[in-house]
């Protein structure tokens, strides 16, 4: 039992103020310093927002930062579309992978399921060029085809949709056959609808992962019509011996944390439910 002692009550209080603001002030700072001109900047340092607010988000969206080609907006439909088509597909392939594996009985069955679990020990940087080789031999660099399908494999969400179905009791199989549901309609119309909480908890962490992706989009991506808010960021930081627009980048820092935010925040409930609930 805990006991109720004030100086603790205290002690933990403070405690999580101080990580709260030790986590915040790097954010606060990047929002000040993207409502200020560059000269004010570079000749002192506000702690206070300044007036250039609706200026800088403006100019960074719609006309762009100098020497990248690309305005903000442009990327940040970039990256939407990549974490999104990642995520969807990994949901999708993962979801009939698991579905297929806990469900049908065929040779070599859990052969190939640890075949797709060892793919973990082969990240993106250990395959990147064979798999840029492909990308390059299939005409697909500079798209959304070649910023997508080599992601969209997921061996963790298949062994986590592959877990819960095998959590599904088997009765429930039986009398949706009894019913005269085939296989298409008993995944669609039953086990959809029971994964949907595991779906959202995977939709976060896959769109987080879709969003912050840097190395692939940074080796298949020369056209500037094709770059992500993070390549973006970086080619703003790249000015060589030019003054970077710091007030430029901090508004695009602060808007590529936007869509992220707004996942977790609007899909909360539903991320907790499906990491906590032991009972489907």
């Amino acid at each position: 039992m805990v006991e109720n002692r004030r100086w603790l009550t205290i002690f933990t209080h403070v405690s999580l103020i101080v990580g709260v603001v030790v986590l915040a002030f790097p954010i606060y700072v990047t929002f000040v310093a993207s409502t200020h001109t560059l000269d004010a900047i570079t000749s002192y340092f506000p702690l206070l927002p300044g007036g250039e607010l609706v200026e800088n988000y403006s100019r960074a969206l719609t006309v762009g930062p100098r020497d990248v080609g690309a305005t903000v907006g442009t990327m940040m439909l970039n990256s939407f579309i990549m974490a999104m088509g990642i995520t969807c597909g990994k949901i999708f392939i993962s979801l009939l992978a698991a579905y297929a594996i806990v469900y049908f009985r065929f040779r070599f069955r859990m052969f190939f399921f640890w075949m797709i679990f060892i793919t973990l020990m082969l990240p993106v940087e250990v395959r990147i060029l064979p798999t840029y080789k492909v990308v390059a031999d299939l005409k697909m660099l500079n798209s959304y085809a070649g910023l997508i399908f080599p992601l969209i494999a997921s061996a963790t969400a298949t062994f986590l949709f592959r877990q819960f179905f095998m959590t599904v009791p088997d009765e429930l199989c039986e009398a949706a056959r009894i019913d005269g549901a085939g296989p298409i309609r008993f995944f669609f119309d039953i086990l959809l609808p029971m994964s949907r909480t595991s779906i959202a908890a995977l939709f976060v962490i896959l769109f987080i992962y879709g969003w912050n992706q840097y190395l692939w989009p940074l080796l298949i991506t020369t056209d500037e019509n094709y770059y992500t808010l993070l390549i973006g960021i970086k080619r703003m930081l790249d000015v060589g011996e030019g003054q970077a627009e710091w007030q430029i980048i901090m508004a695009s820092t602060m808007l590529a944390m936007i869509p992220p935010v707004l996942v977790v925040i609007f899909m909360q409930k539903q991320f907790v439910r499906g990491m906590t609930e032991t009972e489907k």
